[in-house]
């Protein structure tokens, strides 16, 4: 197995979805070469996937049984778990293993965050009063210090496209408002940082998309790219920063374009999700940038159609595992 670094720490995420099966799936593909991870939660889940489940009682035990079976740092759920059906009586325990893996990151005992995906209705209901797992992550890690520009940046990768995102879940009619200069630039910034830091990249370059048509066509379809696009872009070249101008996004993602950046900078939800799931629909991973903690997360959600039926595919979650072991081999200049 790879490199003396501390393990992974991976929350289970929500019990009724598909979280223990790809995990325990992720396990068995990973058990003989890494990286090596700990599972926070509820270790009779696992141990219901049919896979050898060993209690550990510190992460740092995790490499020594990593290979004969699933470490696991057991925080046992309150109520009964029914795949399908997720539990309001269980939110809070899963919020908690997010916040236990989130604390072993940051005291160094473990080398990365992999978080399972969660429901968040359930969780919304126990009280949750964030969007998602990356605004939670990103408050808890608040305190921490770190140098460079504090994200979150959300990154979706698939193959060799990085794509990451000014704005997120934010309703088209919305996005032109959204798309200002300082966000494009803060976007950038932490991109370009995280380029060097998380991915080992000493000069990156950049790929802005427009948000507009044929990038606009000299403001004939639209003005965003001379009145916010193109000043962000000379702001950041006075920086050191690489970037592209604003490239038309309906040709910035073919194979021979991509090889010209290092990662994308886009706009809206769909220009960068589209282009990640054609290239790799199973295999594509979320992961924040811009924290003091690496933290990565597969690119689907819990699965609750097709929970405990040993249906679901793990390739997202071992893409994920296997990012953030990159991501944290990179930090520690491995």
């Amino acid at each position: 197995m790879a490199g003396p670094l501390p393990p992974l720490a991976l929350s289970l995420g929500e019990p009724a979805g598909v979280g223990p099966e790809i995990i325990a799936a992720a396990w068995n593909a990973l058990r003989a070469e890494g990286p090596v991870f700990a599972v926070i939660g509820d270790a009779g889940l696992l141990r219901a996937r049919d896979v050898p489940v060993v209690e550990i009682t510190a992460l740092s035990d995790a490499p020594g049984v990593f290979a004969r079976g699933l470490p696991v740092l057991h925080h046992p759920l309150p109520a009964p778990v029914h795949p399908g059906r997720p539990e309001p009586a269980n939110a809070g325990a899963v919020a908690d293993w997010i916040e236990q893996a989130v604390n072993l990151a940051m005291s160094g005992e473990a080398s990365g965050v992999v978080t399972a995906p969660i429901a968040k209705a359930p969780l919304y209901a126990a009280g949750f009063r964030f969007p998602g797992h990356t605004e939670f992550i990103a408050e808890l890690t608040a305190e921490l210090p770190m140098t460079g520009t504090r994200g979150p940046v959300m990154m979706l990768t698939a193959r060799d496209l990085r794509a990451c995102l000014v704005t997120i879940h934010a309703p088209l009619a919305e996005v032109p408002e959204l798309v200002t200069r300082e966000r494009v630039c803060r976007t950038a910034r932490v991109v370009h940082e995280a380029m060097k830091r998380d991915f080992g990249i000493a000069r990156p370059r950049l790929a802005l998309a427009a948000l507009n048509p044929h990038a606009g066509e000299g403001g004939a379809i639209g003005l965003e790219e001379i009145e916010v696009l193109a000043p962000a872009v000379a702001i950041l070249r006075a920086e050191g920063i690489t970037i592209t101008d604003p490239m038309p996004a309906d040709t910035m993602f073919h194979d021979e374009a991509r090889a010209g950046y290092d990662a994308a900078i886009c706009l809206y939800h769909d220009q960068a999700l589209i282009p990640v799931k054609t290239l790799d629909f199973w295999g594509g991973v979320n992961a924040t940038l811009g924290l003091p903690i690496v933290r990565t997360s597969p690119d689907h959600g819990t699965g609750f159609d097709i929970a405990g039926q040993g249906v679901a595919r793990p390739d997202s979650l071992i893409a994920a595992i296997r990012l953030a072991g990159v991501m944290a081999r990179a930090r520690a200049g491995l």
